[in-house]
């Protein structure tokens, strides 16, 4: 059976139709349940999906009206929204900076100076620079993806890195490259089909993945905020059940000896492959029990809680006031100043050096307590 072009159309129409109305859907839903940054920037997302859907549906009026240009502003910032999706989900060090957002309006802005209706012979003139820039932002998403995926300890949010973003930066790479060819009208209308069809997909995917997780009451694996610690096994498991806790009690305990009493930390280019490897589990286990039974989400922030609380214990010891930050930082496992300042500003809000400064000049408003009371963590 062959579907004429009417046919054809229906189905491409009914395709945006229900991805428009996924689109809203989930945007509603994620600003109902959370207030986090990436389940903002989630809902903006699926909303210039919506606009994309809708702009680029068969019979939409070209030239753009100036009432269209709405959903063409709102559309063309599905990219910088996407890549700034990725950093927010997958860095749990993200921090949302003004100039992003001027990233953003910049991109809207030639968007809409390209699709301007009083523009006559010179529209369309910038659509493959456009083309270019958004190809960039969904590699530089996926750069982000796989730059994090080997310390990232959160099984859900793993499968989405290879389930739903990959899926999303190989649509955005078909679309690219559909623009550098002209086609064919048959040529273009296969393709919108695909389009229609693509969207629809992916949209599908992530509501199930979304309701999914509401279902089960646990924080949603769709787009996990990034700041957000799950709670332990046994709250995500149901009553009564018989299944045996996925926390070895144990292992935790070897793993705790290994870092507190070994400071493992300290180990140069140490990874969750060669810790598991000496505690002899499967990594996969590993990464649950850090996870799951201390509450961390990322292994090097892991890491770094050991290495801040030593570079603090050295830092306030007063016998220790000569020694270089740096060599403190060093001792304790970071391997420059950079990331060591940023990692314990995050974790005290304070510089190491204004650390430093606040706790020596407490010791010295308590001169009864001993100088050698150095607490646990001082560099050998």
């Amino acid at each position: 059976m062959i579907v004429g072009s009417a046919g054809l159309m229906a189905i491409e129409l009914g395709c945006r139709g229900a991805a428009v109305g996924l689109s809203l859907l989930i945007a509603g839903v994620l600003l109902r349940d959370r207030g986090d940054m990436a389940a903002r920037l989630s809902a903006a997302l699926v909303v210039a999906v919506a606009a994309s859907a809708v702009s680029e549906a068969p019979g939409f009026p070209r030239p753009w009206p100036y009432w269209g240009l709405i959903l063409l502003a709102l559309s063309s910032s599905g990219a910088v929204l996407f890549w700034l999706w990725a950093r927010a989900t997958f860095d749990d060090d993200f921090v949302l900076r003004p100039w992003h957002g001027a990233l953003l309006v910049a991109v809207v802005s030639v968007q809409l100076f390209d699709a301007w209706p009083t523009r006559g012979a010179l529209r369309g003139d910038l659509d493959r620079t456009l083309s270019v820039v958004y190809l960039g932002l969904a590699i530089a998403a996926a750069g982000q993806t796989l730059a994090t995926w080997r310390a990232d300890l959160v099984a859900g949010r793993r499968r989405l890195r290879v389930v739903v973003l990959l899926g999303a930066v190989a649509y955005s790479a078909a679309a690219f490259f559909h623009k550098l060819w002209p086609a064919s009208v048959a040529g273009s209308s296969v393709w919108s089909i695909v389009n229609a069809f693509g969207l629809l997909v992916l949209l599908s995917l992530s509501a199930w993945s979304l309701f999914q997780a509401a279902r089960m009451q646990q924080a949603s694996i769709l787009l996990p905020a990034a700041g957000r610690i799950p709670g332990d096994l046994g709250s995500a498991r149901p009553e009564g059940e018989d299944k045996p806790s996925a926390i070895d009690r144990e292992l935790l305990r070897r793993l705790q000896r290994l870092m507190s009493v070994e400071r493992a930390y300290r180990r140069e280019g140490l990874t969750i492959g060669s810790l598991s490897a000496e505690l002899g589990v499967q990594e996969y286990r590993l990464r649950q029990l850090i996870n799951e039974g201390l509450g961390h989400r990322n292994f090097n922030a892991f890491l770094n809680r050991y290495r801040i609380d030593e570079a603090k214990a050295a830092l306030a010891d007063p016998k220790q006031r000569l020694v270089p930050v740096l060599t403190i930082a060093m001792d304790a496992g970071f391997q420059s100043v950079g990331p060591f300042n940023r990692a314990f500003k995050a974790a005290t809000d304070v510089t190491p050096t204004e650390f430093r400064r606040l706790a020596l000049a407490r010791h010295a408003s308590q001169p009864g307590e001993p100088d050698d009371d150095t607490g646990i963590g001082q560099p050998d």
